[in-house]
């Protein structure tokens, strides 16, 4: 089966269009690693359109911030006006289905987390050094992750728990060795790696084939939908830099 991998939408319709556009029919099923609203204009038209899909979903730190579960004191000032903003917009129902979202999940080779396996809401996998003292809190050779919006590999190379990361080669199917490895796909609505395009990853479960992707999409919609919300101007002008 081929797996749709995605993470970080953060309400941005664009994107998550283009993305479903540009995998078009090279997958069955959708993982998704969570951040499915936050930052953007289009809470609820993206969550009607994960569900519409055959899917799996995390909670994310900014699902958990729009349902009241943070403390959101401890975000930015713009990204606290994005947080209240969307949930005041978010429809009771779909209010509902990020509250029912779990955490982490184990299917196969593969455990799913939005932050790390060790704290899945909220922990950032920025550096090897975090990424190895992620691998003792998960059994399976894989985990996939996502949260810093930035996509790579880290994968475990002694058994002293020393760690490589290792870029992503888009559009390059990459064999997945057995050697455990954490693994991200960026983000689908708010790149932070200095590439605007929207982020995922195509997972082969049965050949264990992974590869990163990714496509552009129109980033000026997104933002006059953002104006015309009100949301915050840095918000707004990331997005076309990718950080």
């Amino acid at each position: 089966m081929r797996i749709l991998i995605i993470s970080d939408i953060h309400a941005n319709l664009t994107a998550f269009e283009t993305v479903l556009e540009d995998a078009k029919n090279d997958w069955e099923y959708v993982w998704c690693l969570g951040d499915v609203v936050g930052y953007g204009p289009d809470p609820n038209e993206c969550v009607n359109l994960l569900r519409t899909l055959p899917h799996l979903c995390l909670a994310g730190n900014h699902d958990w911030a729009a349902l009241g579960r943070l403390d959101i004191r401890t975000f930015n000032p713009d990204a606290r006006k994005a947080v209240d903003w969307t949930r005041d917009t978010l429809t009771p129902d779909n209010t509902m289905y990020l509250e029912a979202l779990p955490t982490t999940f184990v299917i196969g080779s593969y455990t799913l987390a939005h932050g790390s396996p060790r704290e899945p809401v909220w922990e950032y996998i920025l550096e090897p050094l975090i990424a190895a003292l992620n691998f003792p809190h998960f059994e399976t050779p894989y985990c996939l992750v996502g949260h810093t919006h930035q996509p790579i590999i880290y994968e475990q190379i002694s058994e002293n728990g020393d760690t490589e990361a290792i870029m992503p080669a888009y559009g390059q199917p990459r064999q997945l060795n057995g050697h455990r490895q954490i693994i991200n796909p960026g983000s689908v609505g708010q790149p932070r790696d200095a590439n605007p395009d929207a982020a995922y990853a195509i997972l082969d479960i049965e050949s264990n084939r992974w590869e990163h992707r990714r496509v552009p999409y129109d980033i000026a919609a997104v933002q006059k939908r953002m104006r015309g919300h009100d949301l915050p101007e840095r918000l707004i002008a990331r997005l076309e830099h990718g950080w």
